[in-house]
């Protein structure tokens, strides 16, 4: 099995059974895991950021608007279907205290990409999101299951693994 980093403002899609797709840390990132569990796809983003609007960054695949769509066209090209995308959320958190009534960066990101993946019809069928501490997501192509392992306890299934069934249409 091989684990590829996708590290801030990354996102990587594949088909390859060994893969596992790794984001650490995510503090009020959020690492977006889609996934067609029939075909054995999957994608990982790490967004670190909700708009790009406003931003000059070397890298676009930082800001949910960029990325979502993004990952949705990798995990097509490889073979997802459209109807059958799902999509689970880890990160969002609070990692530091602020004044003021605004929403905080963390939040703001978790409610970017849902409102990104609700305009496409994908929903979200697991979400570990909010809270104090950072987070490590891992997503298992051969089986589709999605690991969550928060600052300081074990590693937990966030979306139980499915036998990916290859050449169903």
């Amino acid at each position: 099995m091989a684990e590829s980093m996708v590290r801030m403002g990354e996102l990587v899609a594949t088909a390859t059974a060994g893969d596992i797709l790794v984001s650490l840390g995510l503090g009020s990132c959020i690492g977006l895991a889609l996934l067609d569990r029939r075909r054995g796809v999957a994608g990982l983003a790490h967004v670190v950021l909700p708009d790009s609007e406003g931003h000059k960054a070397q890298n676009r695949f930082k800001f949910a608007d960029q990325a979502v769509p993004e990952l949705i066209e990798r995990v097509i090209g490889l073979g997802g279907r459209p109807l059958r995308l799902e999509a689970a959320l880890v990160g969002g958190a609070s990692m530091f205290t602020v004044s003021g009534s605004s929403l905080e960066v963390g939040q703001r990101n978790e409610t970017a990409v849902r409102e990104l993946l609700a305009a496409e019809r994908i929903p979200v069928v697991a979400a570990a999101t909010g809270g104090k501490k950072g987070r490590t997501i891992r997503v298992h192509a051969a089986t589709s299951g999605v690991t969550v392992k928060e600052a300081g306890a074990a590693e937990t299934q966030l979306l139980a693994p499915a036998k990916a069934l290859e050449g169903v249409a």
